[in-house]
Formats: C-alpha cells, structure tokens, sequence
C-alpha cells in the first residue's frame, strides 16, 4: 500500500470483503481504511459505494462510508440496513445533506425518523451567508434595528458599469446608499419577512424602483432625487406582505408529513394519473429529443434501436428496423419504465422526415397511444432457464484451454519447434487424441444447453443425403476399423435431399453413426438406409448394434457413461446422452427420432433438388 495503486488494490479488496460480510469486520480493518481512504481517488470510492447497493454492509462500514462526501455516500445511505439504535447514533455525524437522503427513505423505524425531525431547526435553517448578513446588519431575534446606516454601495447609473473584460474596464465611482424605511415586525411574532431584508439591500430598491417606474431615470437626473420625492412604492409592498404573514398565520396549516403512518394526508393515496398519449421527435441517430403531452424525463434520450438498451425502457423490433431502413412504422411497441404518467405500455407509430434541400434523414416525428384491449404492447420475452445459461458459461470456460492443450500437443507431435524424442511424440499424440475427444463432448453439452435455453440458430438449407452419408462414413473409418465393425451404406435416391441447417443436420446424422459404430463389436455390420418417406420426409434406418439388443426402448436412453467406461472409442457422454441430444435435436429441425427393437428410425422433413434441363435451341 505503499503506492498509489497498491492503496486503491487494497481499498477495493477491503470493501469488498467486508461489505458482503465473507470476513468479520474488525476495528484494525476500519482503521486501515481510514488510513489508505485519503490516497484513494473519489470516483474509486464511489464506485465501491456503488457496489455495496445490495451487499448488505455492516453498520461499521456504513459509518465509513457516511463520513465521506455526499456523492460517495448516498449509494450506501440509501439502501443500509442496520438497527434503529445504530441510525440514531449515526444521525450526529452525518451532514444535512446525508439525514435528507435518510428522510426520504419509508423503511426506517419510527423511533429513526423522530430523531430525524429532532435535526430540523440545524437541517432546514437558513443558509449562513444569509444569517451573517443579518447579524452585520444589527439584526435582533425580536425584529429588526431600523437605527443602523447601511453601508455605502455603488448603483447603476450613467457614472457606473459592468466590467466585461479590459477593453470596457472603467471606474466605478460610489455613491450614496439609498436609506430605506424598515418595517419592523410585531412585537408579539418573531417572523421577520426575508422580503424584507432583500429589500433592505440599495440594489435590490433600486432595481425594483425603476420596475415600478416604468422608464430609467434619464443621462441627466441623478436617480437619488428621483426617489427623494412622491410616494414610496416598495413601503406599500413590504405592508401587503406582512399582512399576508400574519393572516397565514392565523390559520391552521396541515403538516405534508406525519409521525403516524395510519394518518397519511390523502395525497399520498391517490393514483398515478397515465397520459393516455403523445407527441415525439427523433434526430437523425433514432434518439428522442422532443415529446409533448407525457413526462420528458424517461423519454427523453430513449434510441429507436432496442439493441442499446437490453433491459428497462425500450422498443421492439419493428420500429428498430424501420429506423436503419428509414422507413415508416405503424403501432410498434414501446414499454416505458419507472412510476411517472409516460410509464407503461404504448403503441407508437412514426414516418422518417427528410431536409427539402438536402434530402437527407432528419429523424422521425410520430404519436404514441395506450393499447387497446386486445393488444398488448409488452415486447415478447422468451424465458431462458438460467441452468442453461449457466452451463453455457461454463462450456466456454472448458473450451479455450483444451483448445490450448490441443495445439500444443499438435505442435510437439509434429515438431514444430523443434527435435523431439519419439515417447515425448507418442504421449502428444494421446493427449491430442483425448482432448479432441473432450472438445466433442464439450460441443454436445454446448449443444444440448442451446436447445434447453431455446438459443439454437438455425438457418434453413438444403442437404444432399447421398454425399452427407458418404462424407460421415469417411470420418468414421478409423473408429469402425478399431471395433471391427463395418459400414453399409445405401443412400437412395441421389435427387434425395433433407431441408434444415447443414450444420445442424450433419451432426445430428455424424452423432448418431458414431454413437453405433462405438457400441458395435467385432465383425457386425450396420446397415445404414435412406428413403422417400410419406408427407414430404426423409426416413433414414440404423440397424441397432447386438450390444443396445439387451435395453428396452426406454432403458436404452438411460445408459450412462460410466457403463460404458472400458469399451474403447465409446462416447465420452455415455450412449444414452448421445441418443437423448439426437432425439432433442431432430425434434428442433422438425423431425422425430424413433427408437425401435431392430432399429433407429430419423425422420426429417424433405427438400427437392429439381433435376437441371437443357434448353432446346430447336
């Protein structure tokens, strides 16, 4: 902690740590804090604010934290539980702005909120330059002297200016003060009017005279001897004001606020009134800059494009594609976050404005209206089950360093940096070996996490059955020639063609070959067919290798990897996770995997590849 950044590393650890309780807080802690605080800039301490929001932080934390400027103390102040008897001896040591923000907050103690209006005459007070410069003036608590001679100040006038820079700098020479008759407050009240002090300033008299008068005093006339004669305007004001006090109070107030909740005023009960429509403009970036007949606050600023804003207020994407078209929208949706009268959902409909000179896009001017009854202007929102997610987060996590261990067993398999002895090769090889076997298995779990989440993509396309069926059996050679097994393949039809995603498709057909040949034995074949099937399907037949003979249909979902741990090139995920991600992904291409006794039966939907015909030139 000797530098800098060694105090800003060990500040972000401490408060972290603490703040979500994983270390007890100790007073050695708080005081290392305190001591390393003065060489941590404010925006690190306020971002550590920031994230204590929901971290639950001990009161002794909270107490740092308060102690600091308003700016980095409000985060914490807003959202800290701690005890009403930790608030109240918290309360001395926070500063006026702090106890505002705690004033705000409706889910302290009662006993916290009475010890909070017992700071009101400190927190609500005048602010001290005005209270100095009564106190200058010979103000007393029961009204106002009305024997002291202001001080001299200059006035506007022909003689005096305003300096605006060297070049009109002049001199400025001073005049007598204006000596204004005070009205002083009735002995039985101690209010003393701020009006009347401000008034009590020559300045203020002066320029509130001339408002009175109409026109300034002319180049010639001096505008003391102007106001020497006639009657005096700003007295009879001061008396109206006065008298507006006193009658004031006279009358019962009611309090806004209350120390019983049950007796809340009525104000606080009434509903949040909904604009039922407006008006908006966008710039040439899609940005709301203009809205008449809602609130502006959570429009303003609000882009076109729901890409920018994943979560809180947003539009869907038929306005987000019209606007990088620069094309019209009609009743797109729009939901507004927050508690204001804009809150909510809304169809809103706008057309592109283009410069008349120019040509060029401007932005767009639209309306926006509640929806009606049968409409909902909610953007749809698919559930995403955060296992899946969380799986996918973790296959990332494997992926990159097994790709990591795989190329560099290649580079010293193939040395590529240089001689390397031949045992040295061979366990390159095997680890090369295992860790493509491991990226499979890491793909499959990919996969299988991406249809669970509902995050597959795919893109439709057209498959030729008789080349993909060639191209597998190819890869799956060596894996068939180290069991024993042979491959048959009949591929149909060459116009044959399936209709999906060739990727998806591909590895649906190489999976499930794959997963057979490994539970094949010596000497088996496995016939695998392709034909024209009924409804515009493709059917494709895989014989079940005598290994899967024993397990029932449903049983032989259920084989695990650990069953299958000693046979040789069988699948790392277990037979029946490759047979369950088969069945899964072929209901997503819109097809259906059948599990029978003899054999295993994929259906998909079919495409016709039109034969090309030569042109007669005849």
């Amino acid at each position: 902690m000797s530098t800098p950044f060694g105090a800003q590393s060990a500040w972000r650890q401490l408060v972290d740590l603490i703040g979500r309780r994983r270390v007890p807080v100790s007073p050695a802690a708080i005081t290392r804090l305190k001591a390393i605080r003065v060489q941590v800039p404010p925006p690190v301490r306020a971002a550590s604010a920031r994230s204590l929001s929901y971290a639950d932080p001990p009161a002794e934390l909270v107490h740092l934290f308060a102690e600091d400027d308003i700016t980095i103390a409000a985060p914490v102040l807003r959202v800290a539980r701690m005890r009403a008897d930790q608030w109240i001896d918290m309360l001395p040591g926070l500063s006026p702005a702090g106890r505002s923000i705690l004033r705000h907050r409706r889910d302290l103690a009662p006993e916290v909120r009475r010890a909070l209006e017992s700071f009101g005459s400190v927190d609500f007070r005048l602010s001290a330059a005005g209270g100095e410069a009564l106190f200058e003036a010979g103000v007393e608590p029961g009204g106002i002297d009305t024997d002291f001679e202001l001080p001299k100040m200059p006035l506007p006038g022909p003689k005096t200016g305003i300096l605006r820079g060297e070049s009109q700098a002049a001199e400025i020479e001073p005049v007598d003060a204006v000596i204004l008759p005070m009205q002083t407050a009735p002995a039985e009240s101690a209010f003393v009017s701020l009006g009347s002090v401000a008034l009590g300033l020559p300045v203020v008299a002066e320029a509130l005279r001339q408002a009175e008068g109409g026109d300034a005093p002319s180049s010639g006339t001096d505008p003391l001897d102007s106001q020497s004669t006639g009657p005096f305007e700003i007295n009879e004001l001061l008396q109206r004001i006065d008298a507006y006090q006193r009658q004031r109070e006279d009358k019962p107030s009611i309090p806004l606020l209350r120390s019983d909740n049950d007796a809340q005023p009525a104000l606080f009960d009434l509903e949040p009134v909904q604009s039922p429509s407006f008006r908006f403009e966008t710039d040439a970036a899609g940005i709301v800059r203009w809205i008449e007949g809602a609130a502006r606050a959570p429009l303003i600023g609000l882009p076109l494009d729901f890409a920018a804003l994943p979560n809180g207020s947003r539009v869907d994407g038929v306005a987000a594609g019209a606007f990088r078209r620069r094309a019209g929208f009609a009743n797109a949706r729009l939901v507004v976050e927050g508690n204001s009268d804009a809150a909510g959902q809304w169809r809103i409909t706008g057309i592109p404005v283009f410069d008349r000179e120019t040509g060029r896009f401007t932005g767009y001017r639209g309306t926006a209206r509640r929806p009606r009854a049968d409409e909902s202007a909610e953007p749809a929102r698919v559930s995403r089950n955060p296992q899946s997610d969380a799986l996918r987060q973790l296959v990332h996590e494997l992926r990159t360093p097994t790709n990591a261990i795989a190329g560099f067993a290649e580079m010293i398999e193939t040395q590529l940096l240089g001689p390397v002895p031949q045992p040295y090769r061979d366990h390159a090889s095997q680890i090369r070996s295992q860790a493509a076997d491991l990226l499979t298995a890491i793909d499959d779990i990919d996969l299988a996490a991406r249809i669970e989440s509902n995050a597959l993509d795919l893109r439709p396309g057209t498959v030729p059955v008789a080349s993909l069926l060639a191209q597998i059996a190819d890869d799956l050679a060596s894996l068939a020639r180290l069991r024993g097994t042979v491959l048959m393949i009949k591929p149909g039809s060459p116009e044959m063609a399936i209709a999906g995603d060739d990727r998806a498709v591909e590895r649906l057909i190489a999976r499930l070959m794959a997963t057979l040949v490994a539970s094949g034995s010596k000497g088996e074949k496995i016939e695998i067919g392709a034909e024209s099937g009924p409804d515009a399907q493709v059917v494709l037949t895989f014989d079940r290798p005598q290994s899967l003979a024993a397990y029932g249909v449903e049983s032989i979902l259920t084989i695990d990897a650990e069953a299958e741990a000693e046979a040789e090139g069988a699948p790392l995920l277990g037979t029946g996770f490759a047979l369950r991600l088969a069945r899964n992904l072929a209901s997503e291409l819109g097809g259906a995997l059948v599990i029978g006794e003899q054999a295993l039966t994929l259906h998909l939907p079919a495409a016709v590849i039109a034969p090309v015909e030569q042109v007669s030139s005849s």
